[in-house]
């Protein structure tokens, strides 16, 4: 039987510590995960409970500042209010006197879609046999039945997109990351949600990333809804039915719809560009004519004309025949 690292039933045997540290103390082991301008994620030992989990955190330029504060502070509550086998549980919250606020996570095994998609595109046989077209819709399903959860509560995510849906070492899919996400009927703090999470990209010319040119893509523009784009404040969930939309057409045709060699032009797209069905743009991929309507269906330009609910766009990729 398959068992993960660090689960092993000498670590259940131990005393509780004599003592436990309060905040970032209690843990030990850290490890970095990844790293970015707004946080930073570790994995670590809880001594306590006798297990990894993962911790994010403010990077320490920014961890004392009171708006980055509030920020990471409000993405923990909106995790941890969001229980659902699509979500990460959130274990604990914290104010470290050092390192300022954080919050503690189930540790997953795994990688996040957009990896699965690049090893895809350069042509990696074994991904695409484990992969196959029927899985990948499945992951995209996952990860709206999270989004029509979170919908029923009130939250939009505003950030769907590839890196943020994990596919975990046994099957579990996890939709991450509500740091932009918006509550309805609560103060908006955070910006229009356009070229405000494009702050790693500042130079327009610079061409966007590929799924076969490597590396990271800058912000999340290619995914953004044409209302996100035009800075409407007003978003509702077939925001996100959009941006799940582009996420199938490139599961599907393992080609990003909408990308431009300049974040405008890739905006631009957005809001103007009739793209080709999947099947068209990549016939050897073998779409079923069901998921080009389904894509049709979930990209239009006018939200009025999606899918009016996630439900009925989980729906629609469950009835896909492949």
């Amino acid at each position: 039987m398959q068992r993960e690292p660090n689960i092993i039933l000498s670590g259940t045997d131990p005393d509780l510590p004599a003592t436990v540290a309060t905040g970032l103390g209690r843990y030990t082991g850290f490890r970095d995960m990844a790293q970015g301008g707004c946080a930073t994620l570790r994995s670590c030992f809880d001594p306590v409970t006798g297990r990894t989990v993962a911790i994010k955190t403010l990077p320490p330029a920014i961890c004392h500042d009171h708006r980055e504060r509030r920020r990471l502070l409000r993405e923990a509550r909106v995790t941890a209010q969001l229980q659902h086998p699509n979500t990460v549980p959130v274990y604990d919250i914290g104010d470290d006197a050092e390192q300022g606020v954080y919050f503690v996570m189930k540790r997953i095994s795994g990688e996040n879609l957009f990896e699965i998609l690049k090893r895809i595109a350069r042509g990696d046989e074994a991904t695409a046999a484990a992969f196959p077209i029927s899985r990948r819709i499945e992951i995209v399903a996952y990860a709206c039945q999270a989004l029509a959860y979170a919908h029923a509560r009130g939250v939009i995510h505003r950030d769907v997109k590839p890196e943020n849906i994990w596919v975990g070492n046994f099957g579990e899919v996890i939709l991450l990351d509500w740091g932009v996400a918006k509550v309805w009927g609560h103060a908006d703090d955070n910006e229009p949600l356009n070229r405000s999470v494009l702050k790693t990209e500042t130079n327009e010319d610079k061409q966007l990333q590929t799924l076969t040119g490597g590396g990271q893509r800058p912000g999340t523009p290619l995914y953004m809804s044409p209302e996100q784009v035009q800075g409407n404040r007003s978003l509702d969930e077939r925001s996100d039915i959009f941006s799940a939309g582009v996420c199938l057409y490139e599961v599907l045709a393992i080609r990003e719809p909408f990308r431009g060699r300049t974040i405008d032009e890739t905006f631009n797209n957005i809001k103007h560009l009739e793209v080709e069905p999947p099947s068209v743009r990549s016939p050897t991929q073998e779409i079923p004519a069901e998921a080009d309507q389904v894509v049709a269906k979930a990209l239009q330009k006018r939200p009025g004309e999606r899918f009016q609910s996630m439900r009925d766009l989980i729906a629609a990729l469950r009835a896909i025949e492949t």
